[in-house]
């Protein structure tokens, strides 16, 4: 499997076979460039500008974005779970759905716009991701010290931050992922990097966090 950040919380994930993977596609409102995106499926947490933008994703793909769990191929299956937006009960922002993608082996989630502690069914369902994306930034979100414990929580083995402050929304009230990284000081951190191959096999020699090139 390849993981490939486009930027915010938009994450391209292809199978070996050749699936492909879209979560949270943007729009260029919020500030970054749109890239040419073709996948078989794409996720959707919710109906934010900065998430939903499913007609920027070409290849007819099916679209997820409602709970449930989904077979798009016969080998991955993918789990949506809601949660919410804000630490309010969705009260300020709105839900948000959570994804467990389950291919290869791996299981992968994507958090979305989550701006809470996860309760334990949402604990339960999603426990010991081999890739975790989890948002950072805060203000719309849980922040870097809320993500760190999360993924403590859920014991992930390799974190990727996301939906954090970059050169492209400067004007954004959210933060670096400087407090995440604080907050997970002492692992093995890959800054700046293209993609991620991970195996079911290799996780044990991947590093506990990773940072892609923005």
């Amino acid at each position: 499997m390849v993981i490939r950040q486009i930027h915010h919380a938009e994450f391209l994930i292809e199978t070996e076979s050749g699936f492909r993977i879209a979560t949270d596609p943007y729009d260029s409102s919020c500030g970054y460039p749109v890239e040419a995106v073709k996948a078989d499926a794409v996720l959707v947490s919710h109906g934010h500008r900065d998430h939903n933008a499913v007609e920027n994703i070409t290849g007819h793909p099916a679209v997820i974005s409602g709970e449930g769990t989904f077979s798009p191929d016969p080998m991955i299956r993918i789990t949506a779970i809601a949660g919410y937006h804000d630490d309010e009960e969705g009260k300020k922002r709105g839900t948000t759905l959570l994804f467990l993608i389950e291919a290869e082996g791996l299981r992968v989630v994507h958090l979305g716009d989550l701006g809470c502690a996860l309760n334990e069914e949402q604990i339960r369902k999603l426990f010991r991701p081999d890739i975790l994306m989890v948002p950072v930034g805060g203000f719309f979100t849980i922040d870097g010290k809320q993500a760190a414990e999360t993924a403590k929580i859920l014991e992930a083995r390799t974190v990727l931050p996301m939906h954090y402050k970059t050169q492209y929304i400067s004007g954004w009230p959210i933060s670096g992922p400087e407090d995440f990284l604080k907050a997970y000081s002492g692992k093995a951190v890959l800054q700046d990097a293209e993609a991620l191959r991970v195996t079911s096999g290799d996780m044990e020699c991947q590093p506990q966090a990773v940072l892609f090139r923005q």
